[in-house]
């Protein structure tokens, strides 16, 4: 995709510190991230895809800031926001925004929708209180609300309508970027599709570029710009949607890609499936080399030895994977 980076984070680390044992006698350290390079297009939506654990969540966490990063560089305008504290990132937070899995846990129970829509309109001077009912109003019916849903609480709506409600929250501060964490993972199916063509729409209106969190495979592939794999904290291939699911070449993305079911039934029931064997390492003690070497069916001796070098084979599509035919050890 062509366009200015909004955001490039370089390197980025992010580890935490754990305390082990039944009295916490023992120090350890989750690795969580570990040299995380990628380029964020304005304007695009970038997805991050793999299984539980796998960082994507504290990726865009720490992106914003929400994790101290331990090192490493998030650029926005120009500067390292991954060493801002608290009041440096504060005028950033109407830039920068976030809709969460589960929209009940993140609305307060004691507000209306109308003031937890309005509180970050007000908390950053948008508007004055006279001109407040209308903004809310008008935000509400951009995510498909009634503006009389205003004056109800939380516990009055459905899980779709609560996210709705969210997502118009995070458009209130009129935001160039919004983290979308698992944003669809907690509703129906019929809900999902509604959310996604919600955010699909709002998109164009408002010019929002999106890092989209998820993994159900369908939903990126509709939604998605770019995808990038993420396995143990690295990311292991990062491509245009239609380079990764048309040629996706790192192996545990061919296994990703081998799970997702086909809608026909009969090449459903010929093809054959990538089965990975085991479980995913612990964080807490991530295997040498490349992390996946230990369920990866054509690993060889240099995979548990080196890291693999995170290389382009081709314009746009980024793989770290020895044996990516055209690299290093391939």
């Amino acid at each position: 995709m062509q366009g200015e980076p909004l955001l490039k984070i370089e390197n980025l680390v992010k580890h935490f510190n754990v305390r082990l044992g039944a009295f916490g006698e023992r120090g350890a350290t989750v690795h969580a991230l570990d040299d995380v390079n990628f380029e964020i297009i304005e304007g695009e939506t970038l997805s991050l895809v793999g299984e539980s654990g796998c960082g994507k969540s504290t990726t865009g966490f720490t992106i914003l800031n929400l994790h101290q990063a331990t090192s490493g560089k998030v650029i926005y305008k120009g500067e390292n926001i991954a060493t801002f504290d608290d009041k440096a990132m504060r005028p950033l937070r109407r830039d920068l925004q976030i809709v969460f899995q589960d929209p009940y846990s993140t609305l307060n129970p004691r507000m209306t929708i109308g003031e937890a829509v309005g509180e970050p309109i007000l908390f950053h001077k948008l508007c004055t209180k006279a001109e407040l009912p209308d903004r809310i109003n008008r935000l509400l019916t951009d995510v498909g609300l009634p503006p009389r849903f205003a004056g109800r609480y939380p516990h009055e709506l459905s899980g779709g309508q609560r996210q709705r409600v969210a997502i118009a929250r995070a458009l209130a501060c009129e935001p160039k970027f919004i983290v979308c964490d698992e944003a669809i993972s907690a509703l129906d199916v019929s809900i999902q599709a509604q959310i996604i063509n919600l955010l699909l729409d709002l998109q164009e209106k408002y010019g929002l570029t999106y890092l989209f969190i998820a993994h159900d495979l369908a939903v990126v592939r509709h939604i998605s710009d770019r995808v990038g794999v993420m396995y143990l904290g690295r990311l292991a291939e990062l491509a245009t949607r239609e380079q990764l699911f048309a040629n996706p070449l790192h192996p545990y993305t061919q296994a990703l890609l081998s799970a997702v079911p086909e809608a026909d039934p009969v090449l459903e029931k010929t093809r054959q499936r990538q089965v990975l064997q085991g479980d995913v390492p612990s964080p807490l003690n991530p295997p040498t080399g490349c992390r996946f070497h230990t369920r990866c069916p054509i690993a060889q001796e240099v995979c548990a030895q080196t890291i693999p070098e995170w290389r382009q084979i081709e314009p746009g599509h980024m793989v770290a994977c020895h044996m990516v035919p055209g690299g290093l050890h391939a």
